[in-house]
């Protein structure tokens, strides 16, 4: 266990050394390319685009991507 002084690197170390162990390399890689730090504000990003459209053109796109994936 890791005490709770531990700076978040010696977290990310131990987390890292972890899940090496238990899903191996290749696994572990996999899996921390999941996850990015991103860039700008997703709130109001998506306010931006979702405000222009009405909840029609939602359910519309919503209906053509799904029978997209079943082609």
């Amino acid at each position: 266990m890791i005490s709770e002084s531990a700076s978040l690197y010696q977290i990310r170390q131990r987390g890292i050394e972890i899940l090496n162990r238990e899903l191996g390399p290749v696994a572990t890689i996999r899996f921390l390319q999941q996850y990015e730090v991103g860039i700008g504000d997703y709130s109001i990003e998506r306010h931006q685009w979702l405000d222009k459209m009405s909840i029609e053109d939602i359910a519309e796109a919503a209906r053509k991507r799904r029978s997209n994936k079943r082609q």
